[in-house]
């Protein structure tokens, strides 16, 4: 049998399994609001499992470990922040906004709930945060689209080409038919096969690479700064990796989930996994990087794929130290963290398209039916503007990634957090926020302002703007306050 035969049939039987979840979330979704937020009615379990999963994406797998393997320990900041804004993320936010929303006439996505909240009749809020999802979401849901060709490129020595179609089809197959459900559905399988391969390579590489002292001691002996948390970083440098935290308080594919959960009840059950999982899977990805560097100093004659991509020492790993049976499951990680991210961003768009400009611009009549197909046929549309971005094989996806991160977490963070906690804000406040954070983001990257990663500056910012022009506008109607004050007494009750 061709070494390669049983990693087809796995990754054959993983895609298999993940179309035919599509199939029966198509069976089940009946309206607009099913396709894009499962009806309002998903449990703990997979409230927490796919938050992980659609946030986690081929970056856990890919990126994070040939980070520290290039640079050692200290590109483990970069998980600490994470876990930190995370954890805020899902105390401040994730009740609040499930509770801020359904009080403000059951907004079904962040653009829809501005509008509501904020009583944007001339819509400009509306429009405006449903560019800046389809602005950035494209380049992100573009760096998913380069981690899977990168996945098929390297398994099956195709073109980069033909990898780049294989990696997206699937993916948009069972987003474009089965919705939310789908997503949240298969996120849960997908999240459980990414920390089960995680753990197990880093365990089996220590094993293989002598043992954690034997280990230690050769990555000290190639480089001591390998094992140096600060490494000649600056303290720009380190507050910039820290930074990445802030991000979470914008990403509409996470914040999303809060919006589906059945109940504000069922989120503190959805954190305590959720962060239980993330944690024990940045752990994970971490060793890989870290020992893959005591790995491939004891066998060098295995390393120029990896010393020329970083990015695939967890493929590379997969191949070497495992049978290809198991090599093609944990291979179907890293296409389930990819699939995870990349579906629900695409659903995230499609519904930014649908409901906040079809919906509300053009067809205001339209029937659950009709909203249901435009959908699909953005999530269509949006994928093949992606799969043009990401034509360019020298594409790095920690870099695509960065830019989108920084670019949500800096133009909606501010503004969720503020909406959901600050009776006072205004929509001059969310406007002037929305635009100061994204234009900051753009202006930082494009004219490199500096060191600092460009998240931090766009969140003060637009945290400044949103202080400021809420003062400067008139209070919020007594109207918005009282739907506001209802939702926070709601969620005091247990």
């Amino acid at each position: 049998m061709n070494v390669k035969t049983p990693m087809v049939i796995t990754f054959v039987v993983y895609i298999v399994g993940m179309l035919l979840i599509g199939f029966f979330a198509y069976r089940s979704t009946k309206s607009f609001n099913e396709y894009i937020l499962g009806g309002r009615s998903i449990g703990s379990l997979v409230t927490a499992l796919s938050a992980g999963a659609s946030d986690m994406s081929g970056w856990l797998l890919m990126g994070l470990p040939g980070a520290v393997y290039i640079s050692g320990i200290s590109e483990s900041w970069i998980a600490i922040g994470l876990i930190i804004g995370a954890w805020l993320n899902w105390k401040i936010v994730a009740s609040r906004l499930r509770l801020q929303t359904e009080y403000h006439n059951n907004a079904l996505t962040l653009p829809d709930f501005f509008t509501n909240r904020f009583e944007d009749d001339s819509k400009i809020l509306r429009i405006i945060s449903a560019f800046i999802i389809l602005f950035f979401f494209t380049i992100y849901c573009a760096s998913g689209i380069v981690a899977g060709a990168r996945l098929f490129e390297s398994t099956f020595n195709i073109s980069y080409e033909y990898a780049l179609m294989a990696g997206a089809v699937t993916t948009i197959i069972y987003t474009l038919f089965g919705g939310f459900l789908a997503i949240s559905w298969t996120d849960t399988v997908q999240a459980s096969l990414m920390i089960f391969a995680l753990m197990m390579t880093s365990v089996v590489l220590i094993i293989a690479s002598g043992g954690l002292s034997n280990a230690i001691s050769i990555i000290e002996a190639k480089n001591i700064s390998n094992i140096d948390m600060i490494r000649n970083l600056k303290f720009v440098e380190i507050i910039s990796l820290l930074g990445w935290g802030l991000g979470y308080f914008g990403q509409p594919h996470i914040l999303t989930r809060f919006m589906a959960a059945k109940s504000h009840q069922s989120i503190s059950i959805a954190r305590r996994i959720s962060m239980t999982w993330m944690i024990l899977c940045l752990l994970s990805a971490i060793s890989v990087g870290f020992f893959g560097i005591a790995y491939f100093a004891k066998n060098p004659e295995q390393s120029s794929i990896v010393i020329n991509n970083s990015e695939r020492i967890f493929v590379e790993l997969a191949h070497i130290l495992f049978n290809p049976w198991i090599s093609g499951v944990l291979l179907s990680a890293i296409l389930a963290s990819i699939m995870s991210t990349l579906s629900c961003q695409l659903l995230v768009c499609s519904s930014a398209l649908t409901e906040d400009l079809y919906k509300n611009f053009f067809r205001k009549n339209a029937n659950q039916r009709e909203l249901i197909w435009v959908g699909r046929f953005m999530v269509l549309l949006i994928s093949m503007i992606s799969i043009f971005l990401a034509m360019n094989p020298n594409n790095r996806i920690l870099s695509l990634v960065s830019y989108a991160w920084a670019g949500f977490g800096a133009s909606f963070g501010p503004v969720i957090v503020f909406s959901i906690c600050w009776r006072r804000m205004n929509r001059n406040g969310a406007l002037a926020g929305m635009i100061v954070g994204a234009i900051t983001v753009l202006l930082w990257k494009k004219y490199g302002l500096g060191n600092l990663y460009e998240i931090i500056p766009g969140f003060l910012f637009a945290s400044i703007a949103i202080i400021i022009f809420s003062f400067i506008g008139k209070k919020p109607s007594k109207e918005v306050v009282k739907r506001f004050d209802s939702a926070v007494v709601k969620l005091k009750t247990k």
